[in-house]
């Protein structure tokens, strides 16, 4: 039986949440969770390479295969979102740099794939989380839960995208994006 271990991330400055989880034929076990927090005022420079040395701390410790990271979604903050997407070019490149790959996928996506329904409540995403890797309560906070539900969305997600993959000519990266291989299939449908 194949275990695989997924870093799932999911992205901030002030706060990202990580979650390691161990893939085992269809069990699925938390190994290791929580936030890598940076303090308001610091400079950015400075926040991200504290994110950067945590980040990569985890990765050393628990050694996963495979980092995959929620993808931005902000309607309004601008400055929110420079600041969160900068922390999350940090956690890709600490993945990458580690050798692990990479997967990507939208709020939506995650949802879906842990809940069932791509526009779930967030309580309702953390009491998921908390049943699918059997934990006596919902983690918190809400980004360790988010980052959980990242590495359990490719959990459920990853087989299918391997067996799309196969299908397909190999790609000389290591990376797996989700959405790409998503809009690949589309595509090919409407040929």
């Amino acid at each position: 039986m194949d275990i695989e271990l997924i870093l799932g991330i999911d992205p901030g400055i002030a706060r990202m949440g990580y979650g390691v989880v161990k893939v085992s034929g269809n069990r699925l076990s938390p190994v290791a969770f929580g936030c890598i927090e940076t303090k308001a005022h610091t400079p950015v420079g400075e926040r991200l390479q504290i994110v950067y040395d945590e980040l990569t701390d985890i990765i050393a410790t628990h050694r996963p295969q495979v980092m995959a990271v929620e993808e931005l979604f902000f309607n309004r903050n601008t400055t929110t979102a420079f600041s969160v997407g900068q922390a999350r070019g940090v956690a890709l490149l600490a993945g990458v740099q580690a050798g692990l790959t990479t997967a990507e996928y939208t709020p939506m996506q995650i949802k879906l794939a842990v809940v069932g329904y791509g526009k779930a409540q967030k309580a309702q995403v953390q009491e998921m989380v908390r049943v699918l890797l059997n934990l006596s309560e919902r983690p918190r906070p809400d980004d360790t839960a988010d980052a959980l539900a990242v590495a359990i969305t490719h959990a459920h997600t990853a087989p299918t995208l391997r067996a799309v993959q196969q299908t397909k000519s190999p790609r000389p990266s290591n990376r797996l994006t989700a959405r790409a291989d998503l809009l690949g299939s589309r595509k090919g449908a409407r040929q």
